[in-house]
C-alpha cells in the first residue's frame, strides 16, 4: 500500500478516474475531531463515486442513499493498493478528519441445490405403468 498526498490542482481529474474504477465497492465513512470524537457517518454502503467541485470547494462522496460532503478540504491523502484506491483521508480547514474506507463486496458461491430424494424417485419412476382402468363400481 502506498499513501500519497494528492495535489489540489489534480483532485478533479483524480476523483473522476477513481470513480470509474469503483462501481462495485462498499464504503464506510468515519469522521473524527477533538470536538466530535470518532463517529461513523456511513457503514458499508455501495459507493457511486467521489467528486471534487473546485468552484464551491467541496468534496462529495456519493453512496447508496447518502451523500457525505466535506466543505473546504485542505489536505487529501490516498492509499492505493495495486493501483486501486483502498482508503482516503481528507482533512478540512476546521481540522476535522474524514476517512473513507473501501472494500469489495464478499463473493459467495451460489447456493447448492438441495436434492429431495422422494421427489427424484418420483420423477424417475413416472409413469411406472399405465394407470389401472376405471371400472365405475
Amino acid at each position: 500500500m502506498a499513501v500519497k498526498k494528492l495535489e489540489k490542482a489534480n483532485w478533479g481529474r483524480y476523483f473522476d478516474r477513481v470513480s470509474k474504477n469503483i462501481p462495485l465497492e462498499l464504503a464506510e465513512i468515519r469522521v473524527s475531531s477533538l470536538n466530535l470524537g470518532n463517529q461513523v457517518s456511513a457503514e458499508w454502503l455501495r459507493i457511486f463515486g467521489v467528486t471534487y467541485d473546485h468552484k464551491d470547494d467541496i468534496l462529495v462522496i456519493s453512496l447508496d442513499g447518502f451523500e457525505h460532503i466535506i466543505h473546504r478540504p485542505e489536505t487529501i491523502y490516498a492509499d492505493e493498493s495495486h493501483g486501486e484506491l483502498s482508503s482516503l483521508e481528507a482533512i478540512d480547514t476546521s481540522g476535522v478528519k474524514h476517512l473513507l474506507l473501501l472494500r469489495k463486496p464478499l463473493s459467495l458461491p451460489a447456493p447448492a441445490t438441495a436434492v429431495d430424494e422422494v421427489e427424484e424417485a418420483g420423477k424417475e419412476s413416472f409413469p411406472a405403468s399405465d394407470a389401472p382402468a376405471w371400472t365405475g363400481s
